[in-house]
């Protein structure tokens, strides 16, 4: 037993010298966690062993995971995981694998779905093989797959291998299903991948046929209220509740199921009737309370609601008439009290341009230009939603655009034109452009280059007339005030302070006079010598001393 326990603490010395070289740990912390971990590898080697001697180590392991990622996040060192935290992890999962008790394989399944989900699929297969004769419902406690789809069914299936009548299972397998299309639709819908035939998943087939399955080997109006009550919350499965409730009718229709299967269709329609009661509420609240925020939220609402419609071809004809009935409204309604977001007025024309109503997309796009007239993304919009639906204000719009005093948008309005294919509603806006001649362009173009040579030449002419200022200084002023003079050196420095010494002894000199401050010449002199490069600070440095010792 010694020797084993003294090899599984060898193992753990490279893991812990990595964490104390990169100074997550202290070489205190190190060594306490040896003894720690000696004392525990200790008990688990025993003759007896027992439960809580597992669930000790494991507990004492996982803690020190949660405290290298708080120190990892602490410090911002997120380097070395698979020499620190691996080990770690596969220490766990080898203990986990040596207890016998369900409780503990549960444990070891939220453990690998927070920590390595790679291992997760094999330690719920591995369950079922060792425990087959255990409750089916308790490997399913959590509907949370973070392995593939693939895999979750092969387990589902596996497991009904053991459990064929456990309504647990055939109820996440159920659900599972559909979580499954949602997400295909939703991957559908995003990545416009119209050209895979994927639409018996789409609609839920695979689930229908876990339901049919589950039906036969289970009998009871109970255990078919609870998978229709689980079909409800998905919004493509109206189908799959009506046979459901088909099902219902035909065969569980007596006194006792009537009422459960009343109570099943208002659960079938309770989302819908959710919302409508949402819609009741803002309505309320906006009478009282009519602020920017209220309508954002209310719009906000509404969008939502309109894009949760994915069965296009069952609900095409209601997204239109929701659409001119309930969001249009709404929308107008917030525009009529100006506190419509620019966000929302691009919404509006896109949920117009789909239902085909031309008209309003062409006054939204007009009444948009205007609510946000100094927005150059609303501009280049509106014009875009006009030339597409080859409108005839597109004109107007566009000579508004031009004479608007933004550039910004006088520039994206073009930009728009001339990135149109020449169409004749769009030949016209090119004639109405007025063009500068080429002269123009020429002219910015000598003006660009004379201003830049004038810029790369000051230093040349410049120097010149800084060397005059000093001596023609006292013409002009016989006493000046320090505080200018120093701030004219001060800017000369900062264009000749590196090459020209004399300018930095004219600057002593006159902190030497009557008017300077002669403290500051140290000062001065420091940063004269830090300034000046190669041969200027020798010349500068003789200078100085001669000004010193009185002979300059």
């Amino acid at each position: 037993m010694a020797d084993i326990v003294q090899q599984r603490l060898e193992d753990r010395i490279p893991a812990l010298e990595q964490l104390e070289r990169v100074g997550l740990f202290t070489n205190k912390e190190v060594k306490s966690m040896l003894k720690r971990s000696t004392a525990l590898e200790y008990k688990l080697h025993r003759t007896v062993q027992s439960k809580d001697d597992f669930i000790t180590y494991i507990q004492y392991e996982i803690n020190v995971l949660e405290l290298i990622k708080n120190r990892r996040a602490r410090i911002g060192y997120h380097f070395k995981r698979e020499e620190i935290e691996n080990p770690i992890i596969h220490r766990i999962n080898h203990v986990f694998r040596r207890a016998e008790d369900v409780q503990l394989w549960l444990s070891q399944v939220a453990f690998n779905n927070k920590w390595i989900c790679d291992f997760l699929s094999k330690v719920l297969s591995s369950m079922l093989a060792i425990h087959p004769d255990k409750p089916g419902k308790l490997l399913f406690k959590k509907n949370n797959f973070s392995f593939s789809w693939f895999s979750a069914r092969h387990l589902f299936l596996r497991a009904l291998r053991f459990h064929l009548e456990s309504k647990k299972v055939f109820q996440e397998y159920f659900r599972m299903e559909l979580m499954h299309a949602e997400k295909l639709r939703k991957q559908q819908q995003e990545l416009e991948q119209a050209k895979i035939d994927v639409g018996e998943i789409l609609s839920g087939k695979l689930a229908e046929v876990v339901y049919r399955d589950a039906a036969q080997q289970i009998k009871g109006a109970e255990f078919i209220l609870s998978l229709l009550q689980i079909a409800a919350i998905f919004d493509f499965t109206k189908e799959l509740q009506d046979t459901i409730l088909q099902d219902l009718q035909s065969q569980y229709l007596d006194a006792a199921g009537a009422p459960e299967l009343q109570s099943a269709k208002g659960r079938a329609s309770d989302t819908d009737r959710r919302e409508e009661r949402c819609c009741d509420v803002y309505e309320e609240a906006l009478k009282s309370l009519k602020t920017e925020a209220m309508w954002t939220c209310y719009v906000t609402f509404c969008l939502e609601r309109y894009k949760r419609k994915t069965n296009v071809t069952q609900l095409k004809e209601k997204v239109i008439n929701l659409e001119r009935n309930d969001y249009s409204r709404v929308l107008r309604s917030t525009h009529d009290a100006k506190l419509l977001q620019e966000t929302f007025y691009k919404n509006w024309l896109q949920v117009l341009l789909s239902s085909g109503n031309t008209v309003s997309a062409t006054q939204v796009a007009i009444i948009a230009t205007q609510r946000f007239s100094q927005s150059v993304e609303m501009w280049s919009f509106s014009l875009q939603t006009l030339v597409h639906l080859e409108s005839a204000e597109v004109g107007h719009l566009f000579q508004e655009a031009l004479k608007h005093p933004l550039q910004l948008i006088q520039n994206a309005a073009a930009k728009v034109v001339f990135n149109e294919p020449k169409k004749a509603h769009v030949t016209p806006l090119f004639i109405s452009l007025h063009w500068l001649p080429v002269a123009a362009c020429i002219k910015f173009k000598v003006l660009m280059f004379a201003y830049k040579t004038t810029t790369g030449a000051a230093p040349i002419y410049l120097n010149s007339l800084v060397q005059t200022y000093a001596p023609s200084r006292n013409l002009r002023c016989e006493t000046p005030k320090m505080s200018n003079l120093r701030d004219y050196y001060e800017q000369a420095l900062c264009e000749f302070g590196s090459s020209d010494e004399d300018l930095w002894m004219e600057y002593i000199k006159e902190e030497l006079g009557s008017h300077g401050n002669p403290e500051d010449c140290e000062k001065l002199h420091w940063r004269a010598v830090k300034t000046l490069e190669g041969e200027s600070v020798e010349h500068f440095t003789t200078k100085y001393t001669l000004l010193q010792t009185g002979h300059m």
